[in-house]
Order: structure tokens, then sequence, then C-alpha cells
């Protein structure tokens, strides 16, 4: 079928930073596109990537989104003449609105912009960053507790039907 376009191909990973939806209290999302290697595109599709200590950066201008720590693993069967580097600076692909809006943003008091997930859509790499400010761990405990209740009332509210 030539029109048809797959959102999501069952064998390809989606990589999840789930650490930072619970240190940081998320206000926006925006899907990127990003510029990667021969070899890193491999090493995703693999699965071999740490989005934890990640972070990106935006400058207004020119205006640019770079993300900054992410590991994505060498990939063994390409040889060792033609490895990337596995933490590098790698740029993201965004309009120029939406880049200076984020820029933005961060210039204010507390806001940061973390990689949420990375995966593949219409075979091209995708990552979904959030902006976000950072949580107090007291916060932290509350969110903790409100899923939970969640969680029981849902459990409750199943075992009724």
């Amino acid at each position: 079928m030539a029109g048809s376009s797959q959102e999501h191909v069952p064998n390809e990973p989606t990589i999840e930073n789930r650490q930072s939806r619970h240190d940081y209290e998320i206000t926006e999302t925006l899907e990127c596109g990003i510029e990667l290697l021969g070899t890193e595109v491999k090493s995703i599709r693999a699965g071999k990537v740490s989005l934890a200590e990640g972070y990106v950066s935006a400058t207004a201008e020119p205006p640019s989104l770079s993300l900054h720590s992410v590991h994505i693993a060498e990939y063994p069967a390409a040889g060792k003449a033609v490895q990337h580097a596995p933490v590098r600076v790698r740029r993201l692909l965004a309009h120029k609105r939406e880049i200076r809006k984020l820029a933005e943003e961060v210039k204010r008091k507390g806001y940061t912009i973390v990689p949420l997930k990375m995966y593949f859509k219409d075979g091209r790499a995708k990552i979904l960053i959030g902006l976000g400010t950072g949580r107090k761990s007291s916060d932290k405990r509350h969110a903790i507790a409100s899923r939970e209740m969640k969680r029981d009332m849902d459990r409750a509210m199943h075992g009724r039907r």
C-alpha cells in the first residue's frame, strides 16, 4: 500500500526517560528530529541508548537546539574504523519559531529542557523533549502519593465491575 504510513513498528524500540517525569514538572512538549550518524541509528534500533543524564540547550540567535550527555552505545558490527563517539553533542531539528520560544522560556528562572522519549516515526529517529521546572523532594512525595491513591481507586472500581 503506497499511501499508508505506520506510526510505530513493533520491533523498533521506544526509549523513555521515566526519571525526568519524576524529577521535573513538564509543562510543554515538542517532537524534534535528531541529526545522527549511520552507526548511531543502528545502535538506537538495537535499543542501546541512555537518556537519563541528557539535557537540551537552546539558543535564540542563531536558533539552534543541542542534545547533550545522551549515551548512544557503539555499534559493534560496524568495526572500529567507522565508530561514533558514544557521548557527543547532537543537533536537534525543529522550526525556528519553536526554538526561539523554547530559548525564551529557558531564560526564565527554573526552566530546563529535558529529553523524554526517543522513537522512530516513519523510519526517522525522533526525540520528544519537554520544558519543565525542577521538583522539590516534597513535591515528588506528593506526586507519588497522589499516583498511588489514583491507582487504588482504579483497582477498587475495577473490582466492582
